[in-house]
């Protein structure tokens, strides 16, 4: 080691902790703008990178880019499974399975089809039309919870849960496209067949992994409450890499093993989702800054116009076509088919499966990775700072949800029988205007706490509750739905 070496890793600590501050504190312009925080990560990435102030070079390590970003994905997507409730997934899996797979199909080929009218060989076309084919989860989570929109919930369970399904189509599609490319443009009809069983297989290993990691987390009790974070850490990993190593969908997966297991009852489980919220955001800020890193704003210049059109067919036309082919069928209104079709926010995932080419030395690969990297940011750009006012002018919705000023979390080291839910009051509810005193709650079941603007309210017996009260009520399992009757759908913490 020499002398310099301390000063260059003070240095390169000193550059990381910065881009991480200043990625925490962009929280607050994007939901004051409604511009996507993804933006602002790339645009971090890039004035670091190579061609920016700081002068950093990653070396164009695609390599690395892919590794990290699948890496981060993964995570992403678990936490995604953690958070989406087994009764929202089986009733809307039918339309967002048909949108994460024939949509998938129809978006790419579509754009693959424009792409070759703008000067791209066949195989390549349809190559960059599957590369950004997919909606990403990490860009749909991001503008739909960091931005504060709270949608219906019909149009926001299909969209989060086409985001968390549709990944794994898009990573075969471009692996397979990249093959046929390596093999002298040569695509065999068996490719489809093998897509098929990638897909199969990764659903089958993430339930049963999951289940079987339901019952580690709860059998084994650690000595050590900040283990059990790196416990679930480790199985989502594990869940990803063994089912890839097996020839399934990781991304798959990982999704379906953390539904099974945010369905079950385990020790520590609020503490745990928390900490896997804050693991998907820290991957969110490294993929998308690493990814900037990798962009030379340069030679981005000469895939301007390709990349403007692909990304505005592809918001335009392309997604919103697949969308109502895909919806129609069940029924979906209009403005639901609509707003979908417009929200098919393009993220990092497209720019990870960009690096597939390259890494494989396919011939255009450099071009292909420019354009996409020109499509995501337009993408995000153009769809992602309209969501708000798109959701508000289709009344699917509201902007912003009331800010939590206070609340109670219980954290057990056994599974309990019993559970901490939250409501906010509507003023719709039944329960408005009438005291605790004269509120049927089932036996073991009470009001704790109420969130009152900046009061906290201890619930007394001639406590009356009114709209917009945040209440917080310990009941056992089996009682929640009677709750649920009286105070309306539980509020998301």
């Amino acid at each position: 080691m020499t002398v310099t070496e301390p000063r260059a890793t003070a240095a390169l600590l000193l550059v990381s902790g910065a881009v991480l501050v200043v990625s925490a504190l962009l929280s607050r312009v994007s939901a004051r703008s409604g511009i996507p925080l993804v933006l602002g990560f790339v645009g971090l990435g890039m004035a670091v990178g190579s061609e920016g102030i700081v002068g950093y070079r990653l070396g164009e390590d695609y390599g690395l880019a892919f590794r990290l970003g699948s890496c981060g994905l993964a995570l992403i997507l678990f936490n995604a499974g953690l958070q989406t409730p087994t009764t929202m997934f089986r009733r809307y899996f039918r339309p967002a399975l048909a949108l994460a797979t024939v949509g998938v199909v129809i978006t790419g080929g579509l754009v693959g089809l424009v792409a070759h009218l703008l000067g791209f060989a066949w195989l390549e076309a349809f190559l960059l039309g599957a590369i950004v084919s997919s909606t990403d989860a990490a860009a749909v989570f991001s503008v739909l919870r960091a931005g504060g929109v709270e949608l219906h919930e019909r149009v926001g369970a299909t969209l989060e849960v086409e985001s968390g399904l549709n990944d794994p189509m898009a990573v075969l599609l471009t692996l397979t496209l990249t093959e046929a490319i390596e093999q002298g443009g040569t695509f065999h009809a068996t490719a489809l067949l093998g897509i098929l069983t990638d897909l199969g297989i990764g659903a089958v290993a993430g339930l049963v992994l999951g289940r079987l990691a339901v019952a580690v987390l709860r059998r084994v009790q650690l000595t050590i409450a900040g283990l059990y974070p790196v416990l679930t850490i480790g199985i989502a990993l594990f869940t990803f890499g063994f089912t890839t190593l097996i020839h399934g969908s990781g991304f798959l997966a990982v999704y379906l093993a953390a539904i099974v297991i945010g369905d079950a009852r385990l020790p520590y489980k609020d503490a745990l989702v928390r900490f896997h919220d804050f693991v998907a955001w820290g991957g969110q800020v490294v993929m998308f800054v690493v990814l900037g890193l990798l962009a030379f704003p340069s030679r981005l210049v000469s895939v301007a116009l390709p990349g403007v059109a692909l990304a505005a067919f592809g918001a335009i036309v392309a997604r919103p076509l697949a969308v109502a082919a895909c919806l129609l069928p069940f029924r979906y209104q209009p403005r639901e088919i609509a707003y979908v079709g417009w929200v098919g926010l393009k993220g990092a995932v497209p720019i990870v499966l960009a690096c597939i080419p390259v890494i494989a030395h396919a011939p255009g690969a450099d071009r292909i990775f420019n354009v996409v990297f020109f499509v995501v940011v337009v993408s995000a750009a153009l769809q992602g700072s309209t969501v708000r006012a798109l959701t508000l002018k289709l009344r699917l919705g509201r902007g912003m949800p009331r800010a939590r000023r206070a609340s109670l979390e219980m954290t057990a080291t056994r599974p309990l029988q019993s559970e901490l839910v939250v409501f906010e009051i509507e003023p719709a509810s039944a329960v408005v205007g009438v005291p605790v005193a004269e509120i049927p709650f089932p036996e073991g079941s009470a009001a704790m706490l109420i969130v009152r603007g900046d009061e906290l309210v201890v619930p007394r017996g001639n406590t009356v509750f009114e709209p917009a009260d945040v209440v917080h009520v310990f009941c056992r399992a089996a009682d929640r739905p009677l709750l649920e009757l009286l105070f309306g759908k539980p509020s998301a913490d």
